[in-house]
């Protein structure tokens, strides 16, 4: 019998999961992807096959089933539908590992204690991450539950990308920079040693671009450093959040308009950004193109933010060798790609105009540019059924 692996990535009203099937001596395949969506409101559980055919969906009407109700649905329907394999294991990506965790580690009572003690750290996003993992404990009390951090692959950056010039005995309590997006930057560094083993071996850059944004200075296949710190706000514009901010704000935030700190986290988190500044949408593909002033100018504030920390980043990896877009933005926006490679041409970067206004090249730059420019869709997913197989041929 084989042995199957449940992957879940779980939000805030929304819970995405995976399914995968192992075999000895290759990688997992997956066999279905699924979504929980409106958990809080009108319940949507909806899975596929990985070409996109729908395999099941089911609604509920508000009220009609609770938080532990959907995920004994998930369970009875994976549990049902792994044909010849027999879950075994579950692995779960969560956003914070604080400063001891550089790997994925088995889910126990004790690591319960430090995730949650780790929640004012990460505000919206580790207390749905954790909420899985209770449920499922709950639900199959002897099924192994692996945790994946976002932050575990910044673990190899040098002390002076972690440290911020504040009293140390803050420091040593663990107020210092972290970064996030690991999982998708462990992937890329990953999939970029198939691709071009000598590139991995250099100094690249890679850009995560969705709703959540950041950048992560590579060198053979290690974090050096990354444009998030101590939270998911800080580095570029976002799609609801702010980007780095002078701290003065936040003073003259609480001093003068007179907001408590949860007034500026739900200003910061849900109405910044992409948003903030255009007034029309968090979206990207709202906002290229679109003539509204505003709209423009959120666009152009993206861009010069992006570029601004990636001159910084090329300062830290002390020259540039390649760029790796992904994530949803990174990956389907070919003005994104354009615009932001038009202002890197003093390090060296040609754009392939051609390549790059297809979303089926992997290569986009030219063959004379001095630094590659690359397109990988990121996988997540894959990186924490490979964690769990991992620890199961242990």
């Amino acid at each position: 019998m084989k042995d199957g692996i449940l992957v879940i990535n779980a939000g805030s009203s929304s819970v995405k999961f995976s399914l995968f099937v192992r075999h000895r001596g290759e990688d997992p395949d997956l066999v279905s992807v699924g979504q929980v969506e409106g958990i809080n409101a009108h319940p949507h559980f909806i899975v596929k096959s990985p070409e996109g055919e729908v395999l099941t969906e089911k609604k509920w009407q508000d009220g009609e089933i609770g938080r532990d109700g959907l995920f004994r649905h998930l369970l009875d329907w994976v549990e049902t539908h792994l044909g010849d394999a027999k879950l075994v294991a579950a692995g779960h990506r969560v956003v914070h590992g604080g400063m001891h965790h550089s790997k994925p580690v088995k889910v126990t009572d004790g690591l319960m204690k430090e995730l949650e003690d780790l929640i004012p750290l990460a505000p919206l996003h580790q207390p749905h991450n954790i909420s899985p993992i209770q449920e499922l404990s709950k639900l199959h009390p002897g099924l192994t539950q692996i945790a994946c951090f976002d932050t575990a692959f910044h673990r190899t950056n040098p002390w002076v990308t972690q440290t911020f010039a504040i009293p140390y005995a803050l420091t040593e309590e663990g107020v210092r920079r972290y970064g996030f997006h690991g999982l998708s930057y462990q992937y890329i560094a990953r999939k970029l040693e198939q691709v071009d083993p000598a590139l991995a071996r250099g100094r690249v850059v890679a850009l995560h671009i969705g709703s959540g944004a950041s950048l992560c200075a590579m060198k053979n296949g290690q974090s050096l450093a990354s444009t998030m710190g101590f939270t998911a706000l800080d580095g570029l514009v976002m799609g609801t959040r702010s980007g780095t901010l002078d701290a003065g704000v936040l003073l003259y935030l609480l001093d003068h308009k007179h907001m408590t700190a949860k007034d500026i986290e739900n200003m910061l988190y849900k109405q910044s950004g992409l948003l903030g500044v255009s007034g029309i949408s968090s979206d990207m593909r709202d906002l290229i193109g679109n003539e509204e002033p505003r709209a423009k100018q959120a666009v152009e504030l993206f861009i010069h933010r992006m570029c601004r920390e990636l001159g910084s980043l090329a300062a830290a990896l002390e020259g540039l060798d390649g760029l790796v877009f992904t994530a949803g933005v990174g990956e389907h926006s070919p003005y994104v790609r354009k615009e932001v490679c038009s202002h890197l041409e003093w390090l060296g970067v040609k754009l392939d105009e051609q390549a790059n206004s297809t979303n089926h090249s992997t290569l986009v730059s030219t063959l004379d540019s001095k630094v590659q420019v690359l397109v990988i869709p990121t996988n997540e997913e894959l990186m924490i059924a490979l964690a769990v197989d991992e620890f199961l041929r242990a």
